[in-house]
């Protein structure tokens, strides 16, 4: 049976609407970037914030107190600005895109769509990007160019400082008033509740550029294979460097994973912290956060 156009056009608009995503003539399209640090649009049901070029020191400087193994510094450039999703992605999130939630919710990771999405995978998060993508561009509110993605580690690490140098984005300490964890405040901050277990996001202050428990909360995967030294120069991009990755004592290869949890110690939610973790594997404890950017 055929349907005219108004039929199909109310079709179209309901499926827009079911994923969160603006009928085209009345969006704000992703072709264009953003005009300044921090600006704020919605996309496909996502808020994400405007992160320009530029260039900064990916790492931690020798005396920076707690530094680890893997956060020698180096320089990185960042030649084209990118939208940061506002939040860590969320239960909501998950439900509307791709359904029923990946893994099991804990006594430390309890249900509700504004809580983040755990026990989430590597190729699960990567999916859900795809899905997202393909929802924005067959809505028409993507641009062909631009797609969601999980962030490369330059990208992540770029957004978390928001422009400063200092061991968080909050300055050189971290009080459990600033962001989720568990234990001992980070270089004499002040303490503050200790929850124990997963807040819904937002629920901390945002960095300078209006993105939301970079810090703490839970962990978010990026994009990169795990290299014991993070590359420099522009626009490094580790996703297909499986031949180069650094394997684990056991011979495992790892993605990467940023901003500590809520059951660390403060030391962990330093923005210049890295963990490696296996891909296949998943912990209520592991979320991740969205990009998007040109291809």
């Amino acid at each position: 049976m055929s349907i005219g156009p108004f039929t199909a056009g109310l079709a179209a608009v309901s499926l827009l609407h079911t994923f969160g995503c603006q009928h085209p003539a009345a969006q704000v399209a992703a072709g264009v970037g953003g005009s300044r640090p921090g600006e704020e649009r919605t996309l496909c049901g996502m808020r994400v914030c405007w992160c320009p070029a530029g260039s900064f020191t990916i790492g931690s400087p020798p005396g920076e107190p707690e530094r680890r193994p893997g956060e020698t510094q180096v320089e990185v450039t960042i030649s084209r600005g990118f939208w940061m999703a506002k939040f860590e992605a969320t239960q909501g999130d998950w439900k509307r895109v791709c359904g029923a939630l990946p893994g099991p919710l804990t006594a430390e990771l309890p249900a509700g769509d504004d809580f983040p999405v755990g026990n989430v995978n590597f190729a699960e998060a990567e999916a859900f990007c795809a899905q997202l993508s393909e929802l924005g561009h067959r809505a028409g509110e993507l641009a062909a160019e631009w797609e969601f993605r999980l962030p490369t580690e330059a990208q992540w690490e770029y957004a978390c400082r928001a422009g400063t140098t200092s061991a968080t984005s909050f300055g050189d300490s971290l009080s459990s008033t600033q962001a989720n964890f568990r234990g001992k405040p980070y270089n004499g901050g002040a303490p503050g509740p200790s929850l124990g277990r997963a807040a819904r996001v937002g629920s901390y202050p945002p960095n300078a550029w209006g993105l939301w428990d970079m810090h703490g909360n839970i962990y978010e995967w990026c994009r990169d294979w795990y290299h014991a030294h993070m590359p420099g120069g522009t626009d490094p991009d580790l996703h297909d460097a499986h031949s180069t990755a650094t394997p684990s004592e056991n011979g495992d290869y790892s993605r990467v994973r940023r901003g500590g949890c809520w059951a660390d110690d403060g030391w962990a939610l330093r923005t210049a912290f890295r963990l490696r973790f296996e891909p296949e594997r998943r912990y209520d404890h592991i979320g991740f956060r969205v990009a998007l950017v040109r291809r």
